[in-house]
């Protein structure tokens, strides 16, 4: 089920980047007056772009709720009936193509794969990207796994959620159809544990904290997203962070993501003030706290050449195993980029004796 819509919104984000929740939740309640009419009907009427084959394939694979309930696509619906579906929103492309590319695959089974994606590697074909992505390197190794799969055959299911170009560390894949339901399902409850590893500006005067505020499109740049005040505009964002490390002028923090947004670490970090160390879109590709001194600058100019792209990593993972019903947590150590910048704000901070924003 393909919400044409949103797919028009996210080719606009950078490199074909979007949301990282790659599944739309709708909720319709029938109202009274509804004639008994069949569910994949119905909804082929509430869902913009919808086709009867997505429909009842999406029915099938139990991405259709009522009342809590799964159902058959001859389910008639009555008034009162309180149905959510599970939209699936990522690009569909017809013209993938499976290509030898080096993956770090943390874990894999016969329904998932995890894999530590570098940065600079879009996740999928689009804006521009058609080859190189993630998704052409898995259909490639997932084609080795069943060397008679065509090109045709190959899954797209496979991505349940995504993280930016320039972001490194952990994604998961499904393998199967059921896997991707099941993941889906766990990203909208907000049981998928997803920790992140941030270099942000300025001190961050508390130890930890709670960032709220709808995050959607900018009204004037549409490329970018911004933060809006609690239902008027976008949709509902939370961020959890906890300081790891201060570095006077910079800030090593943890990010625990309660939703996934497009953009959500970076955007909101820069809505209190602290931009993600070198982030060129949210203004952290220049220096926001420091000194006047052209020793300073430097220094600055050293750590972006190290760290050429913003300073994130997502280095945690926990999820409920779709097959097994086992809970499984990874972790990845962060990117050498990030590290390196890491260890010279270290020394940076010890040479000139910062214990804060000065």
């Amino acid at each position: 089920m393909i919400d044409e819509e949103l797919l028009e919104e996210d080719s606009e984000l950078e490199n074909g980047d979007g949301s990282e929740e790659l599944f739309e939740k709708k909720r319709f309640v029938v109202t009274q007056g509804q004639e008994p009419l069949r569910i994949d009907k119905y909804l082929m009427t509430k869902i913009q772009g919808a086709t009867r084959n997505k429909v009842q394939r999406g029915i099938e694979n139990g991405m259709v709720l009522v009342n809590n309930n799964t159902v058959k696509a001859n389910y008639k619906v009555k008034p009162g009936d309180d149905i959510v579906t599970f939209t699936d929103t990522a690009p569909e492309d017809t013209n993938l193509k499976a290509e030898e590319l080096p993956l770090n695959i943390v874990y894999e089974d016969d329904s998932v794969m995890l894999v530590n994606k570098v940065p600079g590697m879009v996740m999928h074909p689009g804006c521009g990207n058609y080859s190189g992505t993630l998704v052409n390197g898995a259909l490639w190794h997932f084609q080795q796994q069943q060397p008679n799969l065509t090109e045709d055959e190959l899954p797209r299911f496979g991505m349940v959620h995504r993280i930016d170009k320039n972001t490194s560390g952990l994604v998961i894949m499904a393998k199967t159809e059921q896997a991707s339901v099941h993941l889906a399902k766990q990203f909208f409850n907000h049981t998928v544990e997803r920790k992140y590893v941030a270099l942000v500006w300025g001190d961050i005067k508390e130890d930890s904290g709670t960032i709220t505020g709808h995050v959607g499109r900018h009204q004037r740049f549409r490329k970018i997203m911004d933060v809006y005040p609690d239902g008027e505009y976008g949709k509902e964002a939370i961020t959890h962070y906890t300081v790891l490390e201060r570095f006077g002028y910079t800030t090593l923090v943890e990010c625990r993501l309660e939703t996934g947004r497009t953009h959500q670490i970076r955007v909101h970090m820069q809505h209190i003030g602290h931009p993600l160390f070198n982030d060129d879109t949210y203004g952290g590709d220049r220096i926001v706290k420091g000194t006047v001194y052209t020793k300073y600058k430097q220094f600055v100019d050293n750590c972006f050449t190290i760290c050429p792209r913003h300073a994130l990593h997502a280095q945690t993972l926990g999820f409920t195993h779709p097959k097994t019903q086992e809970r499984m947590l990874f972790e990845s150590e962060l990117a050498k980029d990030i590290q390196q910048v890491i260890e010279k704000w270290r020394v940076y901070t010890k040479a000139k004796n910062l214990t804060g924003d000065e």
